[in-house]
């Protein structure tokens, strides 16, 4: 792994006591710049288009409509139309994630983390296990992964997502740190007590969220903020805190 300068001391210490470790898994474990997140996001398109019989440009604003109010296209289609979520999650990740490389240095870094690491997503428990295999954690990599489902269909940012998955995973949110790349859904978790991080993509990247999106890395409900996720873990140094 490349090296990386240190992290301030003062970032070190706000993770020092962490252990429990919450993954978003869109655009945070796998880079921004993707293709993954854009093919999702072109058949939600294509789902609204299809169930309503209108045309991809119309259906394109409509599923940003949805995202922005709801926080998730799938919310505002179950709120306006009664949407079954299960057959719109298998068509929305019903992808090709073959150009998603492996990230050894990644993985390498989770699993050196002390204590347990979890995935907590506002998309389908079958995408995150699909993806994260792509990109090389093995089976168990996560004990868990908290899905929209896991949510009984209510998705981040709202409180009571959050408070379901702390209620149904054990989570002590004073222990335990969040790594997202919406700064929104980082709001509950640090006012639960959570060490919080937004994952931005590096300034060279393509970013292919919209710009209401890519704010808040300077916001006080984020402890830090990091273009490089795997160094950012590894500058942690948890194992020489902690005397591992």
């Amino acid at each position: 792994m490349a090296s990386r300068p240190r992290l301030p001391a003062s970032v070190r210490a706000r993770f020092a006591h962490v252990d429990t470790w919450v993954f978003d898994l869109d655009n945070t474990l796998y880079p921004a710049g993707s293709a993954v997140w854009p093919a999702i996001d072109e058949r939600i398109t294509r789902w609204l288009a299809d169930l309503m019989g209108i045309d991809g440009l119309t259906a394109r604003g409509l599923q940003k409509y949805y995202y922005r109010r709801y926080g998730t296209t799938l919310k505002g289609l179950m709120e306006d139309h009664a949407v079954a979520p299960e057959a719109f999650l298998s068509f929305v990740h019903d992808i090709d994630r073959s150009s998603l490389a492996p990230n050894p240095a990644l993985v390498e870094a989770v699993a050196a983390l002390p204590g347990r690491k979890l995935i907590l997503t506002n998309g389908s428990k079958d995408h995150a296990l699909r993806t994260t295999e792509r990109l090389g954690f093995a089976a168990g990599g996560f004990e868990a992964v908290f899905d929209i489902v896991s949510a009984d269909l209510v998705p981040k940012p709202e409180a009571a997502a959050y408070e379901r998955f702390f209620l149904l995973h054990d989570v002590d949110p004073r222990r335990a740190a969040m790594f997202e790349d919406l700064g929104k859904n980082l709001v509950v978790p640090h006012a639960r007590g959570m060490a919080t991080v937004l994952v931005v993509p590096p300034t060279t990247a393509e970013d292919g969220r919209e710009p209401w999106e890519r704010l808040g890395a300077d916001a006080s409900h984020v402890d830090a903020a990091t273009d490089d996720l795997a160094a950012f873990l590894v500058g942690l140094e948890l194992g020489i805190v902690r005397g591992t």
